[in-house]
């Protein structure tokens, strides 16, 4: 996903051991581990409820527009010619 190899995740784990310290280093991978997996769950919803709205609207019969709505007892609101 990031292209990163295993020397660059070895320099990376050192540089959060040296700035966080040894007895936060796991709390806060629990914590980013926690964040990281609320984000994916999030952006699954929008992406569940995007593809959603994209099927209902494909599904939607298309109206026609060149009729005029019908009144009660199916008559027309608009006067009859003679």
């Amino acid at each position: 996903m990031f292209n990163i190899g295993f020397p660059e995740l070895i320099l990376i784990l050192v540089v959060a051991l040296l700035v966080v310290g040894p007895s936060k280093l796991p709390e806060l991978a629990r914590s980013m581990g926690k964040a990281f997996g609320q984000f994916r769950r999030m952006a699954d919803d929008v992406r569940d409820s995007i593809d959603y709205e994209i099927d209902t609207a494909d599904k939607e019969p298309e109206r026609k527009e060149d009729h005029p709505p019908q009144g009660e007892e199916g008559k027309s609101d608009e006067p009859k010619e003679t």
